[in-house]
């Protein structure tokens, strides 16, 4: 299996949880590998399984898709054993041919109750997936990366980290950290809305959660922030930060402003109001193609 290049990612690609085969009826595992069919012609270099996913969700979005990168975001290490996962990699790459990725996390503590020591169990797993047959190579992996360990771990034996969550200000750092030639490639949620404080709201409905988990606000209490931009869902100045609101030409800046900041790739996440990232928001994901035509 050779490792991807760069330029099989694309510039922009789409985040979306609802990508999830293993957890719904028939109806909607058709519906979501029609989506991301689609996602292939509209031109998106990468297709990222958001929120824990399973080797059963990738499997299902390879079949469906046959040039797009296809990437977990993020597969929890505590979920499946390295052994399972690396047999089940080799199953699906004769429809993936190299295009698979399997992206890495260690999760959150208050979400696994045998969470310890995550670095040290990062560096276990990948030791797993590289003594396995056959391996699962550092080509063809990355980290959710936040902070200076786990990203010099990512650019060791990874291609790279995918941050979720993060700031400009974070992936200018992040390049620092990984060196040149190792991918970075950051998350950055989308809000589609006119109407600012709207889509403020919507955002906020989302963010709540993650800020109840130490390694997000850990990671932006580093970056600046204090405590009191965590309450009700987060700050103004928070949101602004962390999420691209407005229009699609404001998405488009933004986007930019992290491509600019050393991101190879950007996986934007389309959030809608009241469905929390669980639907397929495609006209969405359409109108993001026609701004970003001739960039993906």
């Amino acid at each position: 299996m050779t490792s991807l290049t760069h330029g099989a990612w694309g510039r922009v690609g789409i985040w979306s949880s609802a990508l999830h085969a293993s957890r719904t009826d028939d109806a909607g595992r058709a519906a979501s590998e029609e989506a991301v069919a689609e996602l292939e012609e509209l031109g998106y270099g990468t297709v990222w399984i958001g929120g824990s996913p399973t080797p059963d969700d990738a499997a299902a979005v390879v079949a469906a898709t046959r040039t797009v990168t296809v990437a977990t975001g993020i597969l929890s290490i505590w979920d499946h054993t390295a052994k399972d996962v690396a047999a089940r990699i080799a199953a699906l790459e004769a429809s993936a041919r190299g295009r698979f990725v399997l992206g890495l996390g260690v999760s959150h503590g208050p979400m696994v109750p045998q969470y310890a020591k995550p670095y040290s169990a990062m560096v276990a797993y990948l030791d797993a997936l590289d003594a396995a047959t056959p391996p699962v190579a550092g080509g063809h992996r990355v980290l959710a990366a936040l902070g200076p360990k786990m990203l010099k771990l990512a650019a060791g034996r990874s291609l790279g980290a995918h941050p979720y969550l993060v700031t400009t200000e974070h992936t200018a750092e992040a390049r620092e950290a990984l060196g040149p030639g190792t991918l970075l490639a950051p998350e950055l949620t989308v809000v589609l809305d006119h109407d600012l404080d709207r889509a403020r709201t919507t955002a906020r409905n989302m963010l709540g959660m993650y800020l109840r988990l130490p390694n997000y606000t850990d990671n932006l209490l580093r970056l600046g922030f204090t405590d009191s931009d965590f309450g009700g869902g987060g700050s103004v100045r928070l949101l602004d930060a962390l999420f691209a609101l407005g229009d699609t030409e404001r998405v488009r800046t933004r986007t930019r402003e992290y491509l600019d900041a050393g991101a190879d790739h950007v996986a934007l996440q389309v959030l809608t109001a009241g469905e929390g990232g669980a639907g397929l928001p495609r006209a969405q994901w359409r109108e993001l193609a026609g701004v970003f035509a001739g960039e993906l």
